[in-house]
């Protein structure tokens, strides 16, 4: 027997543990877990490969510390949130946050999300014109500026926030960036040296090469007092630049109230998960005082693969299974597993008017076959599905009945739900909802609704391509 027979052997006597061991120790989604172990016996060595680069488990690893959030007071506000909402007697501030307080509370004991009702939120479905917001708040800057992004491009816009941070940093006002090394891949060396000569500090989140796992959060914040979230990254194709995509609609909030708090206490955990030099601790001065800027309830829930639950994917789940009327949602990505395809279902076939939005072209050519194979089955429930036809839809939002609405980083798919650390402001306000929803409805205008019938006349080549990438989504 030769050398390489043996060495082949071993491998195969290696895959074989490797997927047993995947079967009774990983205790993956079953889906999930069939997926692996088609790849590691089709591809027996190749399979053991992709597995270790692909997959790695942070559900029992505590990525991200909560050193000195006693100094602004988050666990006791948070204890005494649980338990006025559960003896009845918390401060509800209008019927509409009252009417969701099992949500609220949902988000309360799973995800530490402290739930505000003094906000102000501004909405931006257009790149230049979330960007011009942007830019101006760093202008009038006067303590820090925290920016977080998945993808930051050395294009031009790229360029002009740096500039106008670098800028900032001269003035003496604390300039901190934190990107993913991922998303972010291809940034020369120099791009941002002018910044930190003056003083501005870079951190880079899993800086090596793992394709899974990634920070797809995007957030700003400026001086503690107005921070934004949402779906926009940076770079020139945000801007609608790209002529392979065209426009790109988005959905970009930018808010006022304490609710900044929260987004601001999700970058210092980002970036001291980051930073090895460069920790901060919640210095008070982070945590301004603000004024009542609004009356807008609201919350910040972050998931990740840290996480025991999937807390952005169950309040959507728990808002689709309140609405009455109707249940919009926007996605660039529709890969749901079964319980939120068949809350979907369930409301389609209980006459809410469930209406889905996706884009006509694909930045990834599985992950959008796949996408068209899952709006089969929302159609065959009655649900309306509507393909954009207008550039790219990049938006993240679920809106139901006028009353409640998401948005944020998360994309509706396995991968935002199970694998990459995401960030959603979930929304309690009649006004709010009502612009969401009147923009989903402005968006129709642009696009052509995908019949039943039509779905059911698709060539047989879309179909082998749905059939396949449907069966690999678990680890798309």
């Amino acid at each position: 027997m030769s050398i390489v027979s043996i060495i082949l052997g071993i491998l195969f006597f290696v895959n074989i543990i490797f997927a047993l061991a995947i079967i009774f120790f990983e205790r993956q989604h079953p889906s999930t877990t069939w997926a692996w172990l088609m790849v590691l016996v089709f591809l027996p060595i190749v399979g053991f490969i992709l597995y270790l680069i692909f997959n790695q488990n942070f559900s029992k690893k505590k990525m991200f510390y909560w050193a000195d959030r006693e100094k602004i007071g988050i666990k006791e506000k948070i204890a005494e949130q649980i338990e006025t909402i559960k003896n009845g007697s918390f401060p509800f501030k209008s019927a509409n946050s009252a009417a969701y307080k099992d949500n609220i509370y949902m988000h309360l004991v799973n995800d530490e999300s402290l739930f505000t009702q003094d906000n102000a939120v501004a909405i931006y479905t257009d790149g230049r014109e979330k960007f011009d917001a942007l830019l101006h708040d760093i202008a009038h800057a006067t303590d820090h500026i925290h920016i977080q992004y998945y993808i930051i491009h050395e294009d031009g816009l790229g360029k002009e926030l740096v500039n106008a941070l670098t800028e900032k940093a001269e003035q003496g006002v604390h300039v901190r960036v934190l990107y993913d090394y991922m998303g972010s891949r291809g940034i020369s060396s120099h791009f941002y040296k002018e910044l930190k000569r003056a003083g501005g500090l870079v951190e880079v989140f899993f800086p090596h090469f793992h394709l899974n796992y990634r920070n797809h959060r995007k957030l700003a914040i400026i001086d503690g007092t107005i921070g934004y979230i949402g779906g926009f990254n940076v770079g020139d194709e945000y801007l609608g630049l790209d002529k392979k995509f065209g426009y790109w609609r988005d959905t970009h909030l930018r808010t006022e109230g304490k609710v900044v708090h929260a987004l601001q206490t999700r970058f210092i955990l980002d970036w001291n998960q980051a930073s090895k030099h460069h920790k901060f601790a919640y210095e008070e001065r982070l945590f301004p005082d603000v004024s009542e800027a609004g009356n807008i309830g609201a919350q910040i829930v972050s998931s990740g693969p840290d996480t025991e639950w999937q807390q952005i994917k169950n309040g959507y789940i728990k808002m689709i299974n309140s609405a009455k009327t109707y249940i919009y949602m926007q996605t660039p990505y529709f890969i749901p597993d079964d319980s939120l395809l068949d809350a979907l279902k369930i409301a389609a076939l209980s006459g809410i008017d469930v209406r889905l939005m996706v884009p006509d072209k694909p930045d990834h050519m599985f992950v959008y076959w796949a996408t068209l194979s899952n709006v089969g089955e929302l159609l065959k429930a009655g649900a309306k599905v509507y393909i954009y036809r207008n550039g790219f839809v990049h938006a993240k939002t679920l809106v139901v009945d006028d009353t409640t609405a998401s948005v944020g980083t998360a994309n509706s798919d396995l991968r935002s739900f199970r694998l990459n650390f995401e960030v959603n402001a979930f929304l309690y306000d009649q006004k709010t909802t009502v612009e969401l929803r009147q923009a989903f409805e402005n968006d129709m205008q642009l696009t052509d609704e995908l019949t039943l019938e039509d779905y059911q006349q698709r060539s047989m080549t879309i179909k082998v391509k749905e059939s396949i990438s449907r069966l690999i989504s678990p680890v798309l």
